[in-house]
């Protein structure tokens, strides 16, 4: 008699034919989506978590896994507020590399096999120099420094299905070509969609799961996205696939593995949360005070699933959550931008190959050199000197070939500010950057009538700063390589006829509750339209005193409203905007827009922030 544990090992091979495990699970039902709390602002946790299970009967076997998360094409260090990772200097893809190399040579030193994972959002909302290429680059960078792994993420969908399987299996882009010359071989790291449905085959659009074998016990991994994708991308990319439940998903792919054998599983998912210390025990990483979707999805999981390496939300942690048996599950986030690597240990019982413990810690991507004092080196405030003995060669040299091919382009001065211009909102959720990009909108589709021009504030990735940067320009000089920053996703700037009823529904919708939005989002303004809102009213009459030049707008008469295509498709849950009628779409792309603004006269003053009025 065959011993079951063996024949479900024999089975793994089988596992590895896409078309007989998709075929075997394609008609397994997926319950209906879960809604979960928005995650809670808060700094992340540097602190390790470890935990314990089931003491070993059959001896162990010791394992590590390194990962990160929302890299976002960041192949150079983050500048700006954003530099440093607890005050330590952080981030760029060769210190990236370098770092990766020590900890796989610390787990190897130790007698554990390595494997680096992803979390989703590797590229999308990238700069220029990934952007440029369609983060080409960024792909070729992680197969460089030794990826194998990742979960798509929402913006992995930025240009649609057809450019994410391009990405995945390589070949030149449609239109542009392969513009380095050398061509473009797709990812050698496995990109994961178990819950990315096509709606007519009924099947994943990539693989949704992948095993490892470390030490003969197999490990599995499940890669998932948020539901809510469809939301936050470009409804136009997405039209052929559905976004399933990630606790259903995970738990039929989860089952499938356990059925070959698999007792050990990992879930990438890009959906996470926030955790905020409490004020007597900071940094805490037993996830006190922590919130977010992935507390939900977690509750959720079957007990095999003892690792959760999580994103989306930008912050870091390490702690644990319980998952549907009550039984600890740790949960992870290594931030953004490459500025953190989360080291996981963890063992296996050989006989059951199930985890007997895991623990965790976020390290810190030093870039930096300090001074004789402690204190970090800056070329000048805010600008940190980088050390070459933290440099990866290799990764280097892949990432100066990109670096130099769109420098000319990067650092071309396109405009000038008379002051910083920043993002962050006023208490009435507009922004001083806001406003000027949604004026740039206006001015740029005069020509169709424009009126009125509403931005969504998760477009607006940066704030443009006034002194110079890398690039050379001087203060108040604005370079494209900083207004792409500001605008990365080439969208298009789409005019449109609204009614002025249409136009209030579209503002009530920034609003939780009316006509499906789950979410707030205050669109910013341009010149000349001021309304006001109070958010503690009933859903459907918040929003009030819509003036346009001063004078009240009609419900009855048409009005020529501009937005990017995103937001005119339905993104951010703005279905109300897909009603309009007599599109234009302006040539090039919203950076283009914004481009033109800054160069059109004098400096362009930071905008007065005060369109928009809030009553409560």
């Amino acid at each position: 008699m065959t011993h079951p544990r063996s024949r479900g090992r024999r089975a793994l091979r089988h596992l590895a034919a896409p078309a007989l495990a998709l075929a075997v699970v394609a008609t397994l039902p997926l319950a209906t989506g879960r809604t979960s709390a928005p995650a809670t602002a808060g700094p992340g946790a540097l602190a390790p978590v470890a935990v314990s299970y089931a003491a070993s009967t059959g001896g162990e076997i010791r394992g590590n896994l390194l990962s990160y998360n929302d890299f976002h094409g960041a192949i150079d260090p983050p500048g700006g507020s954003g530099a440093v990772v607890n005050g330590t200097p952080a981030g760029g893809v060769e210190y990236l590399a370098t770092w990766l190399k020590r900890l796989r040579a610390e787990a190897a030193a130790e007698g554990r096999q390595t494997t680096t994972v992803g979390a989703g959002d590797l590229i999308g909302a990238s700069p220029l120099v990934s952007a440029a290429f369609h983060d080409e680059p960024t792909i070729e960078l992680m197969d460089e420094i030794g990826l194998d792994i990742s979960s798509v993420g929402n913006h992995e969908f930025d240009e649609g299905i057809g450019e994410l399987l391009r990405i995945n299996k390589g070949g030149c882009h449609p239109v542009d070509g392969c513009q380095d010359g050398d061509g473009f071989a797709g990812a050698k790291f496995t990109y994961l969609a178990a819950n990315t449905i096509n709606k007519k085959t009924k099947l994943p659009i990539l693989p949704p799961v992948d095993i490892k074998l470390v030490g003969g016990v197999p490990v599995g991994f499940v890669g998932v996205t948020l539901e809510g994708t469809p939301g936050i991308v470009n409804p136009a990319g997405i039209t052929s696939v559905e976004f399933k439940d990630e606790v259903e998903t995970a738990n039929k792919w989860g089952g499938l593995l356990k059925l070959f054998g698999v007792k050990a599983m990992v879930l990438l998912v890009h959906e996470g949360g926030a955790q905020s210390a409490p004020p007597s025990t900071p940094g805490v990483s037993d996830c006190a005070n922590f919130s977010g979707p992935i507390v939900d999805i977690v509750r959720g999981l079957r007990p095999e699933f003892g690792l959760v390496v999580s994103g989306h939300t930008h912050r870091f942690y390490s702690c644990s959550l319980p998952n549907s048996s009550g039984a600890p599950s740790v949960v992870t986030s290594a931030g953004t931008n490459g500025q953190l690597v989360t080291d996981i240990d963890y063992s296996l019982d050989r006989r059951s190959g199930r985890f007997t413990s895991i623990s965790a810690r976020n390290v810190i991507v030093e870039n930096g050199v300090r001074n004789p004092d402690g204190a970090w080196q800056q070329s000048a405030p805010g600008s940190y000197v980088r050390n070459p003995d933290l440099v990866d060669p290799r990764a280097k040299a892949l990432a100066d070939k990109y670096r130099t091919a769109v420098a000319p382009i990067a650092n071309r001065v396109v405009g000038r500010i008379s002051a910083d211009i920043v993002r962050d909102v006023r208490p009435n959720q507009e922004s001083p950057l806001g406003d000027v990009i949604a004026d740039a909108q206006l001015a740029y589709t005069a020509s169709a009538g424009a009126q009125i021009a509403l931005m969504n504030p998760g477009g607006i990735r940066a704030s443009l700063p006034y002194a110079a940067s890398a690039g050379g320009e001087a203060p108040g000089e604005i370079t494209y390589g900083e207004a792409f920053t500001v605008q990365p996703f080439n969208n298009l700037v789409v005019t449109q006829t609204l009614t002025g009823a249409q136009l209030k529904n579209v503002l009530e919708q920034q609003f939780v509750g009316f006509n499906g939005q789950t979410t707030q989002r205050v669109l910013q303004v341009s010149t000349g339209f001021a309304y006001s809102y109070d958010s503690t009213a009933p859903a459907g009459s918040r929003v009030s005193a819509l003036t346009l030049g001063g004078t009240p707008v009609d419900p009855a008469a048409s009005y020529r409203v501009t937005t990017n295509d995103f937001l005119a498709n339905g993104g951010d849950g703005f279905s109300e905007l897909t009603g309009g009628t007599d599109r234009a779409t302006a040539p090039g792309f919203d950076v283009d827009a914004l481009v033109a603004y800054l160069g059109a006269g004098g400096p362009v003053v930071p905008g007065p922030a005060d369109r928009i009025t809030r009553l409560g």
